[in-house]
């Protein structure tokens, strides 16, 4: 079913073809809010949202980009507001547990997993802690790979100032990445040295 196809399916009301539309766009919603919103508690409500004002404006799609791609923009312009709304009442909190949902294994298995995750999420916190235009436009490309004019039309951002921020974004946690490797390194050659 195409994205016009759909649209009508849903402007005609059949609830299982916006259930479809769901459940092939959470994975993009959540991408997108969960990179723009870093306190982790909020993005299941704004992903919700999202969906609501999918839902409601659903009439106003002219099909000129794809779906996802709409529903891209729902989903960054509602993070953004969000964003603006946290900060005007200056609420920041971000919390996550390594260990969460690990279930017991053995202890090579568990290290192996615990190690993964912390490379993750070291990676995820150098993500989160750049700019919150080069956050966004490395989310679109790199994981949800929307192209530069889709990111465009995403963002409202020109497609030169799209580069650039991913570029910057790139060399950046290229840095970060290259500083915490050395520093590892050190500690090592320290622990070895005792």
């Amino acid at each position: 079913m195409n994205d016009a196809e759909l649209v009508n399916q849903i402007l005609n009301g059949n609830e299982n073809a916006f259930r479809y539309l769901i459940a092939t766009n959470q994975r993009l919603v959540m991408h997108v809010v969960g990179r723009i919103v870093i306190q982790h508690e909020d993005v299941e409500d704004i992903c919700q949202e999202v969906f609501l004002k999918v839902f409601r404006q659903i009439k106003k799609f002219r099909g000129d980009s794809r779906l996802s791609t709409w529903i891209a923009t729902i989903a960054y312009n509602t993070s953004i507001t969000h964003i603006r709304s946290k900060k005007r009442r200056n609420e920041v909190n971000v919390e996550e547990d390594v260990l969460s949902g690990f279930e017991k294994s053995d202890n090579g298995q568990l290290q192996r997993k615990i190690e993964k995750a912390e490379a993750k999420k070291l990676l995820l916190e150098m993500i989160e802690k750049l700019p919150l235009n080069y956050r966004t436009v490395l989310t679109l490309f790199h994981l949800e790979e929307f192209s530069y004019k889709e990111i465009e039309e995403i963002t409202g951002m020109p497609e030169g100032t799209i580069k650039s921020y991913l570029s910057r974004a790139r060399s950046l946690l290229k840095e970060k990445l290259e500083h915490v490797i050395e520093i590892e390194k050190t500690n090592i050659f320290v622990s070895y040295a005792e």
